[in-house]
């Protein structure tokens, strides 16, 4: 059934609408990516359905069960959630902090969990750091072990905001590759937040655009992303090439008017 927002509405204020409203799916096992200029209600709604913030209205279904109805330890066990701001940290090691994941749906750690954890901490390329405080790493490093903490918890919907903005370009595409394989293999949804819009293409089943607050389009990367849409969106011009299985952007060099 996976994730199901209805009729989304947050507001910070009179007169300060962010969110109105939105309404979108992401079936189990699918990666939905959120686009949209900065200061738009990306961050926003991903705390929305995260359950941080509270819309004051709709709904945010994680397998037909009402979120913002459940105690915070039967959220966490639905929803991973990683913010892009992950500096302000304890001074955990990468295991434990990963192990945390495990710690927030069993409680008890077994030896099942201490499984789970090594193995993502070997697939995240963190095997050498698995010990380290992680206030002593590197924000690119401290993000993937971030990310590696939500995957620990096995849970039905994952949401990252901008997982990849403190990462370089192999880890970028190592970390995009092992959240689809997870949603893919635990039938896990994801929404994420992203600014490249090529990575966005190549592993998103979905794409939503938010544009002044509203849903501007939704649908396969395909069918949302063009020289249109993208003009629209973030008022650049570019090159959008379509094959039978890929989406290429060609972003043109910003000339001011």
């Amino acid at each position: 059934m996976g994730l199901n927002v209805k009729d989304l509405y947050f507001s910070y204020g009179k007169g300060h609408d962010v969110l109105s409203d939105i309404s979108f799916n992401i079936p189990d096992g699918q990666v939905l990516s959120l686009l949209g200029p900065n200061g738009t209600g990306k961050t926003t709604l991903l705390k929305c359905v995260s359950g941080i913030f509270k819309p004051q209205k709709g709904k945010v279904l994680v397998d037909d069960i009402d979120i913002l109805s459940l105690p915070y330890k039967k959220r966490a066990s639905l929803i991973g959630y990683v913010p892009q701001n992950t500096s302000s940290v304890f001074p955990l090691s990468v295991a434990d902090t990963i192990m945390m994941g495990r710690t927030a749906v069993s409680g008890r750690i077994k030896n099942e969990d201490k499984d789970i954890v090594f193995d993502i901490i070997k697939k995240l390329n963190l095997e050498n750091l698995s010990f380290a405080a992680i206030n002593k790493i590197s924000g690119g490093q401290r993000q993937r072990v971030f990310i590696g903490r939500a995957l620990a918890q096995r849970p039905k919907l994952i949401v990252l905001d901008e997982p990849t903005s403190s990462l370089d370009l192999k880890n970028q595409l190592m970390v995009l590759e092992l959240i689809c394989r997870t949603a893919k293999e635990y039938g896990t949804s994801v929404l994420m937040s992203v600014h490249d819009l090529n990575l966005c293409a190549m592993f998103s089943d979905k794409v939503l655009i938010i544009n002044n607050s509203k849903v501007f389009s939704c649908g396969s990367p395909k069918d949302v992303i063009s020289e249109e849409s993208v003009m629209l969106t973030y008022g650049v011009n570019s090159e959008v090439k379509k094959s039978e299985n890929d989406v290429y952007i060609k972003l043109l060099r910003y000339k001011k008017e």
